[in-house]
């Protein structure tokens, strides 16, 4: 990832073992890969289902743990493998806007990512994926050079239901700015 000048932050937030759920806004298509880059443990991601159309490009995703569901449907089967792979101790990321940003800012955050934590009784870790919006927008083909970071939050419970999804946003927004040089980590 030099390409990217990339930096890793409170990687002692995430568990090294057992289900996790890593919760992180969506800047860019390098965000699954930029969200393991710095962790010690294989992870798992939700992929919309129409990523697997392309053979090629499936093939290789599935080889890096992600499986579809559809993103905007009440889809059981998805649901029933995430928290399978939940349950089997595995770190799943998710990216709760359910889509990449538009504008670089972190958005409205969908609250189906409580059920699922409850269901499965594992931690969220949110993450702010930083700076991957500007080498990759949506509306550019190819990436460009400059650094990117990504930062581990605490855990959060999802205990309290009542406003979830906006306290997940906020958790995650609320990493930009902070200090982290003690617990920085260059890949």
């Amino acid at each position: 990832m030099t390409l990217f000048r990339f930096r890793a932050y409170g990687l002692k937030n995430v568990p090294r073992s057992g289900g996790v759920i890593l919760a992180a806004n969506h800047q860019s298509y390098l965000d699954p890969a930029l969200v393991g880059v710095g962790l010690d443990r294989d992870l798992h991601s939700m992929a919309r289902t129409t990523l697997f159309r392309n053979p090629a490009f499936g093939a290789l995703i599935a080889t890096l743990n992600a499986f579809p569901v559809e993103r905007d449907s009440g889809d059981v089967k998805g649901v029933k493998e995430a928290l399978r792979r939940l349950k089997a101790g595995h770190a799943l990321v998710m990216f709760p806007e359910g889509t990449r940003t538009r504008d670089g800012l972190v958005a409205p955050m969908k609250s189906g990512i409580r059920l699922l934590a409850e269901r499965a009784a594992v931690p969220i870790v949110p993450v702010l994926v930083e700076g991957a919006y500007r080498v990759w927008p949506r509306m550019r083909a190819l990436p460009e050079p400059g650094p990117v970071s990504v930062v581990y939050g605490p855990p959060v419970s999802a205990a309290d239901g009542a406003d979830f999804a906006a306290r997940l946003r906020e958790a995650v927004r609320s990493l930009h700015g902070t200090d982290h040089r003690r617990t920085q980590r260059s890949v």
